[in-house]
């Protein structure tokens, strides 16, 4: 059983109904104004022949994740694999513009919130737990046009690796995926339809020359869940950048 923080679009989409199509039933989190594209990705979950439980809520507030995970394993029986998804991001290219509300948005969001999801499931994740927490190449190597969404992602990738180390004993596993550009609805609300035309060619441009799909980013979370595939992984983050390689 799967919670997927941001289920409604983009690469949490894609992964609810990847983990539904592998056999799993999963639960999925998003904001209230959402409630078309969580119904969309029900369907497409329950298609598959497994439940879909919709989860409509600020993450933000930790009570609020205190509760979705409280509902999750009441009304889905369990909870195996917590995936923090959700995220918010602004274009923001001088420290001068971004102002103390996006700031406190973004950390809220970004951070705060995977926090607050980890520390509710563990209450109830046993040994063979998995946290997967979605990253970014920008939380890597920076990103002048993203200041504040790349330095929430840098503290993701790290979040991902204390967690890992101490949870390492319980029998828990924590990693990440930090994809590059991907076609997103989060990424077309930030930038203009002219930057998005030149989107992983001009802009955030990768070797393969394109963004990604969230259908080609969803695997790694499935690896990464999966006990048969990645059982002697933790505390790693799975770069997905279109043929560009980091040393980290």
């Amino acid at each position: 059983m799967a919670l997927i923080t941001g289920g409604d679009s983009g690469i949490g989409a894609a992964v609810a109904i990847l983990f539904a199509r592998e056999g799993a039933d999963v639960a999925i989190i998003y904001l209230p104004e959402e409630q078309r594209d969580a119904e969309h990705v029900k369907q497409h979950v329950e298609q598959e022949g497994r439940r879909c439980l919709l989860l409509a809520g600020d993450l933000k507030d930790s009570a609020f994740c205190d509760e979705a995970v409280q509902r999750t394993v009441a009304e889905l029986g369990r909870l195996d694999i917590l995936v923090n998804n959700a995220a918010r991001m602004y274009q923001r290219s001088s420290l001068e513009v971004l102002s103390d509300e996006e700031l406190d948005e973004l950390f809220r969001t970004n951070v705060f919130a995977y926090y607050y999801m980890a520390r509710a499931a563990l209450k109830h994740l046993g040994r063979g737990g998995r946290i997967i927490n979605c990253g970014s190449v920008a939380g890597l190597k920076g990103n002048p046009d993203l200041l504040g969404y790349a330095e929430t992602k840098g503290a993701n990738h790290t979040f991902t690796k204390t967690l890992a180390a101490q949870l390492i004993g319980r029998g828990i596993r924590v990693n990440g995926v930090a994809p590059g550009p991907v076609w997103t609805p989060l990424n077309a609300s930030t930038r203009t339809p002219e930057q998005m035309a030149g989107y992983g060619k001009d802009t955030d441009p990768v070797p393969l020359g394109r963004p990604a799909q969230p259908e080609e980013i969803a695997p790694a979370f499935l690896f990464l869940a999966s006990p048969a595939d990645s059982s002697y992984v933790s505390g790693e983050i799975i770069s997905l950048y279109g043929g560009e390689v980091h040393a980290r």
